[in-house]
């Protein structure tokens, strides 16, 4: 898997994540305290998450962080 994928994997359970939570991308980042364009990136696999950034989500997403990389 490279580098791009894996960032788009990550990109895509983000997404599922807070759609699950029914939550827009404006709301998930207001929670995160970051630009819904960050979060855009995050979910097309533009930007990859720092670990701080994975460890907010995944206390946002009640998620644990792993399971972005499924």
């Amino acid at each position: 898997m490279t580098a791009k994928e894996l960032r788009e994997l990550v990109g895509r359970n983000i997404a599922k994540a807070r759609k699950r939570l029914n939550l827009t991308q404006s709301e998930l980042a207001e929670q995160l305290k970051c630009s819904n364009n960050f979060v855009a990136l995050l979910e097309t696999g533009d930007r990859a998450p720092s670990f701080e950034t994975l460890a907010k989500l995944s206390k946002v997403l009640k998620v644990k962080v792993q399971k972005f990389f499924e």
